[in-house]
């Protein structure tokens, strides 16, 4: 029963620590898995500098596990400067308890990727894209997201799953 235990223990260690590893990622990487994925996806736009972005992950994160059964999927991809890659974006979301899969955009020009998301993007931040390629659910939001907006749009992401 013991080395069961210990099994148990090591596994989930194993699960959180691979759950909070930041990968790098060009817009291309990106693009393709959005383009592929199916189920509903939300791709939010951070920085460990940007206040309201970090306000607003904990209730991405809430509704997204209220909605675990239709396979919501939430990625976060920092917009950090190259320096806090990858120990600095690590270190910042094991602290706050993240547990989405975290990825850091490796590109420095904005006038080249924000369009690549969104025509309207401006390259403010928070940005988040909701989108769902099996029901043609898409919707983008340049602005931090009220916490009920949030668990709204995650409901209408996921009614069809």
């Amino acid at each position: 029963m013991k080395k069961i235990l210990i099994l148990l223990s090591f596994l989930m260690v194993c699960i959180f620590l691979q759950a909070q590893e930041v990968q790098k990622v060009k817009m291309s990487e990106l693009l393709t898995l959005i383009r592929e994925s199916n189920h509903p996806l939300i791709v939010n736009f951070w920085a460990t500098f940007c206040g309201p972005c970090v306000e607003e992950i904990p209730y991405f994160q809430e509704a997204v596990k209220k909605y675990e059964n239709s396979g919501t999927e939430l990625l976060l991809v920092s917009l950090d400067l190259p320096g806090f890659f990858p120990d600095k974006i690590r270190t910042f979301a094991r602290k706050r308890n993240f547990n989405a899969s975290l990825y850091w955009l490796d590109e420095t020009d904005a006038d080249y990727f924000c369009p690549m998301i969104d025509s309207a993007w401006s390259g403010v931040m928070p940005a988040t894209l909701l989108i769902d390629n099996k029901t043609g659910y898409r919707r983008f939001f340049e602005e931090q997201i009220p916490r009920d907006t949030i668990e709204a749009e995650i409901r209408r992401l996921a009614v069809h799953h």
